[in-house]
């Protein structure tokens, strides 16, 4: 299923979630030949869009394809607390169930005085933001991960919305022991980048899927890199670019494609409606929510082929005495949090809030 969602005759309504079948949810799928996130999805869940509740309910598979899915993998499915009953013939429009209510998971260890001093910042939902219940997806994958630690400590989480602030001098100082969440750039390709030479990572909290969107009147071929060589990309200045120029796709420095690199999101799309450029380069979140915000579901549609997969970390300075230490245990209490129940509710909840929302 390597082709644009609207190439499959499928409405970007309907991909995006509208529209939605009952379905026979199973709260387990075992992979068949040739099944992709998609179609599981839209099977198991009754909406293409869904493949995301999937991937982020299945941490074993993230890293990888979304496309080819090893036949025989047994993938958790987040099946609907309430089972969809079967469709009934009516002309008259059925509402929809009030969503629940959404509970944050409780957080002993967050205190103000506090052993271990984290460093964030708002305004990435559905992942950090003070506005957000629970603060955010990751910001309670870290609380729950460090509850998971052996011998866990308090922690406090300082909100600072400069971006630029939190690796030099924030974390570089060891004015705080933690930052997140940071995308790793390829350290085995550039072990000098700043980010490589200066900083330890920690395991992925979760992988973002990068996707781009293209316009749905001049749909983007994607089945292969080649398809891109000699395309135009939007993606805002500022952010990375390490995923157009990794070791296995020198697209920037062979000049095989051209990166245009705007202000703004908006503005990215705004060149796209223009045919200034072939496609923007976003991920599934903020793509996704710009396309509702500036009206353009009906005009813009996000290829099924993911550009990357790139893993949002913790960060700590390697000048840190304990940074090493550090690092093991939260490392160590992530990986037991991803074999319980706990990291697949918490990704779930908030999942499903933000595409609720997204949809309103």
């Amino acid at each position: 299923m390597g082709r644009v969602w609207a190439q499959l005759g499928v409405s970007a309504a309907a991909v995006l979630g509208w529209a939605g079948a009952a379905v026979a949810c199973a709260p387990s799928h075992v992979v068949a030949p040739g099944e992709t996130l998609f179609s599981i999805a839209e099977e198991q869940l009754g909406d293409l869009s869904r493949w995301s509740l999937i991937f982020y309910n299945n941490p074993d598979i993230q890293g990888g394809s979304l496309l080819e899915l090893p036949a025989g993998t047994v993938l958790a499915i987040p099946c609907p607390d309430t089972a969809a009953s079967a469709p009934v013939a009516t002309p008259e429009p059925v509402a929809a169930p009030e969503p629940e209510t959404f509970v944050p998971d409780p957080t002993p260890l967050l205190q103000d005085e506090a052993e271990l001093r984290l460093v964030t910042a708002s305004n990435y939902a559905p992942f950090t933001d003070l506005d957000w219940p629970g603060q955010g997806m990751l910001t309670e994958l870290v609380n729950a991960a460090l509850e998971e630690t052996p011998n866990p400590l308090t922690y406090s989480i300082t909100w600072e919305n400069d971006w630029s602030k939190h690796l030099f001098p924030m974390l570089d100082s060891k004015e705080f022991d933690m930052g997140f969440p940071w995308y790793q750039p390829d350290c085995t390709g550039n072990p000098t980048h700043e980010r490589c030479a200066n900083f330890h990572f920690s395991e992925p909290l979760v992988d973002l899927v990068i996707l781009l969107f293209s316009r749905s009147d001049a749909l983007l071929p994607f089945e292969s890199d080649a398809d891109l060589v000699g395309k135009t990309l939007c993606r805002p200045a500022g952010y990375f670019t390490h995923d157009l120029d990794r070791a296995d796709r020198r697209w920037l420095s062979q000049g095989l494609i051209t990166l245009e690199q705007p202000s703004s999101p908006d503005a990215c799309f705004e060149m796209l409606m223009a045919g200034e450029v072939d496609a923007v380069a976003l991920n599934e979140f903020l793509g996704v929510q710009k396309m509702f915000e500036l009206g353009l579901t009906d005009k813009v549609a996000p290829l099924s082929r993911p550009l990357s997969v790139e893993g949002l970390h913790v960060l700590i300075s390697k000048k840190h005495w304990r940074g090493t230490a550090h690092l093991y245990r939260f490392n160590a209490g992530l990986a037991k949090l991803k074999q319980t129940d706990r990291y697949n509710a918490i990704v779930s909840r908030h999942l499903a809030l933000f595409w609720d929302q997204i949809k309103q």
